[in-house]
């Protein structure tokens, strides 16, 4: 419904504004920055703009997309094509291992689902992640540290503390919680053990 309102744009993923939607994707940036071959899996890609923004910043290692909403994919692949380097797949399970999976605000909005029903696709889709990734991981949710007045009754917010712990526990000491961009959310970056001495590999 967003994409026919506002076409491709940060609105029609939902997003507040384009600076906004930047910004989040230059807290992932840190996850991939200085691996320039390394495959990207992007986790409700949308219309593909991480994509289109991670080729601004000299990536050119293999991306692969998945959605579960037919219109978000032929939007992307009226956007960027497809070929050797990049491809668009509906589904969210991903086909291959992945250098880095991403995930970028796909478990925030809960709408109708019961509280407990959504915690457990939010604990199921962040050890997909962790599945389908070599050398690391990453996803943002909205913070409980948040403005009480303005949070929504159909959003899913989570305790950045809490789930640091978590991925701690889960996945080892390699992990980064950003909540200093100025957005009420926040950001985890997990890296696996050994993945910085990791060569390339291929989606």
């Amino acid at each position: 419904a967003t994409l026919a309102a506002h076409g491709r744009t940060a609105q029609g993923v939902d997003w507040k504004d384009a600076a906004g939607q930047a910004l989040r994707h230059r807290q992932f940036l840190r996850l991939v920055e200085g691996d320039p071959e390394a495959s990207v899996l992007d986790l409700g890609c949308g219309y593909g703009d991480f994509l289109a923004f991670l080729r601004a910043q000299g990536h050119r290692g293999r991306y692969l997309g998945l959605d579960l909403a037919p219109a978000m994919l032929d939007a992307a692949r009226r956007l960027h094509g497809e070929g050797p380097g990049h491809a668009f797949r509906l589904g969210a399970t991903p086909p291959a291992l992945a250098d880095y999976a991403i995930a970028s605000g796909v478990l925030n909005v809960r709408r109708g689902a019961e509280v407990a029903a959504w915690a457990a696709h939010v604990e199921a889709t962040i050890e997909t992640l962790a599945r389908a990734s070599r050398r690391g991981f990453g996803f943002n949710m909205l913070s409980l540290h948040s403005d009480p007045a303005r949070r929504r009754a159909d959003l899913h917010y989570a305790d950045p503390v809490a789930m640091l712990a978590a991925m701690l526990a889960r996945h080892g000491r390699h992990v980064a919680l950003l909540q200093d961009y100025g957005l009420w959310e926040f950001t985890l970056l997990v890296r696996h053990a050994g993945s910085h001495t990791a060569s390339p590999t291929p989606l």
